[in-house]
């Protein structure tokens, strides 16, 4: 794993993450996504499932026999104590699975996608680059609630959570103004992918 060129991806809620990654991905790359990951954790018999019922109880498991998202969510930003114990039954769990990952990995470079990346710390070590996918405050809550699972005061709260704009644009090494359509979007990527090759192949 050491010997991978890996770029960790990180963002506020609604910056486009995931879209950015997926171009990247169409391009060639590599991608490890932390949530993708702890959605398969928490999905109806995902390995993490049977020690958040033990620690939180079945209230807050689906019919499914899956995580019971939105309970759970109200739940932990309610109860700050809650959400480090829902993040201590994960992260040892999401970091072997990201470890797994990218040693099978064998793509010219990696995207390590991690929502967390500055708050966290335990995946700075390993990597080559960091990259900020970014956008204005309002367009994060705009394309947020669009999807229509979270309101505008669940969103801001999460946006509060997060380390704040300024201190994500300071650690990184590149940066992706998400605020304009699609095709400019993927012009941006095509430039940083050709950038990523070239660095992983000790050319640039």
């Amino acid at each position: 794993m050491n010997n991978k060129f890996i770029v960790g991806v990180t963002g506020g809620i609604g910056a486009g993450k995931s879209t950015v990654a997926g171009i990247f991905a169409r391009l060639g790359a590599g991608v490890v996504d932390t949530d993708a990951l702890s959605r398969q954790l928490t999905a109806p018999g995902g390995g993490a499932m049977q020690a958040i019922r033990e620690h939180f109880g079945a209230a807050f498991i689906g019919e499914d026999g899956g995580l019971n998202r939105s309970a759970m969510r109200e739940y932990v930003f309610n109860h700050p104590p809650a959400r480090k114990q829902l993040e201590g039954l994960l992260h040892g769990r999401i970091r072997d699975a990201v470890q797994a990952a990218l040693q099978a990995a064998t793509q010219p470079y990696v995207l390590l996608v991690v929502p967390l990346l500055i708050e966290v710390g335990s995946y700075r070590p390993i990597l080559s680059r960091v990259l900020v996918v970014d956008c204005d405050e309002a367009l994060q809550v705009q394309r947020a609630t669009a999807r229509g699972q979270l309101t505008v005061d669940s969103v801001k709260a999460i946006m509060a959570a997060q380390t704040d704009r300024k201190t994500r644009l300071r650690v990184a090494d590149d940066v992706i103004d998400n605020s304009a359509d699609l095709a400019h979007l993927e012009t941006v990527v095509r430039a940083l992918d050709q950038q990523y090759r070239s660095l992983a192949a000790g050319t640039a």
